[in-house]
């Protein structure tokens, strides 16, 4: 479908149909562990008034529409750490949930080189609907998750998950996970130890991508508030299949339950 093709939602239409879902997940609400996870890229969804924004259905298999394996390994963090997981319910194509709006990247016209129709020529309105539809109700339900987590009396960890596609701009990466942080590393550090330690990783440190340059979620709930935090990015060739991801939600949540325990780590710091 061209650009000239696609036409937009009406003014009137709701974005997300009475029979859809919601712009987020909470898996394992009541968890105890003094822990928040959060996977911003969950889901490959398309509510049918955006009529898969002029692509093919094939499109929403590819990185460019979501994170894949994050959200099912999200999800056996959640059981098996007894944590509280917010996943967002659609596609990063409708608006990026780690990203400012208003970033150009928010809502990106081409992604990886694919155009995407349907947020091509947005009106104003257009991406504010966006925004209010998906993007605040996703946020709010991390920032109340967190808060409700804090309220048990002890400030919680936020750990993200994301993944990344083996190969960008004709190059191949060859890290197998990536540990992203900022300024605050008493979870980063502690993470990309224990990994390394296993002799059979190539971990990076802020590779592929850097915690100092893309983390609008990590910011906004935790650096802000002085709360321990990082994300990690694993490699979507390894959580392809059901075996691999049992293996990374394996072995991360062999990692965290030893970081989340770490005596001293549960305090408001502000770096």
């Amino acid at each position: 479908m061209n650009d000239a093709a696609f036409r937009q939602p009406s003014l009137g239409q709701p974005l997300i149909g009475p029979d859809e879902p919601p712009p987020f997940e909470i898996v394992n609400p009541g968890g105890k562990a003094p822990l928040v996870l959060l996977c911003d890229h969950a889901s490959r969804r398309i509510p049918t008034a955006f009529r898969n924004l002029g692509l093919d259905d094939a499109a929403f298999d590819l990185h460019i529409a979501y994170d894949i394996g994050a959200a099912d390994v999200t999800r056996l963090l959640a059981t098996r750490l007894d944590a509280p997981a917010v996943l967002a319910g659609y596609s990063r194509l409708l608006i990026d949930l780690n990203r400012q709006p208003g970033d150009p990247t928010s809502i990106p016209p081409v992604s990886d080189d694919v155009h995407v129709p349907g947020n091509r020529g947005l009106s104003r309105e257009a991406r504010q609907r966006r925004v209010e539809a998906f993007f605040w109700p996703y946020h709010k339900a991390a920032g109340d998750t967190i808060a409700r987590q804090w309220t048990r009396g002890t400030p919680p960890a936020v750990f993200a998950v994301h993944s990344f596609t083996p190969r960008m701009g004709g190059r191949d990466r060859k890290w197998h996970v990536g540990v992203l942080s900022n300024r605050d590393r008493r979870m980063a550090d502690p993470l990309l130890a224990t990994l390394e330690s296993r002799g059979d990783l190539v971990v990076g440190d802020n590779e592929p991508y850097s915690g100092k340059e893309v983390a609008y979620t990590l910011e906004v709930h935790a650096e802000a508030a002085g709360l321990p935090h990082c994300s990690v990015e694993i490699r979507q060739d390894l959580v392809a299949n059901a075996a691999g991801i049992r293996r990374w939600a394996d072995i991360l949540a062999a990692a965290l339950d030893g970081i989340v325990g770490r005596a001293g780590l549960h305090r408001v710091e502000r770096f």
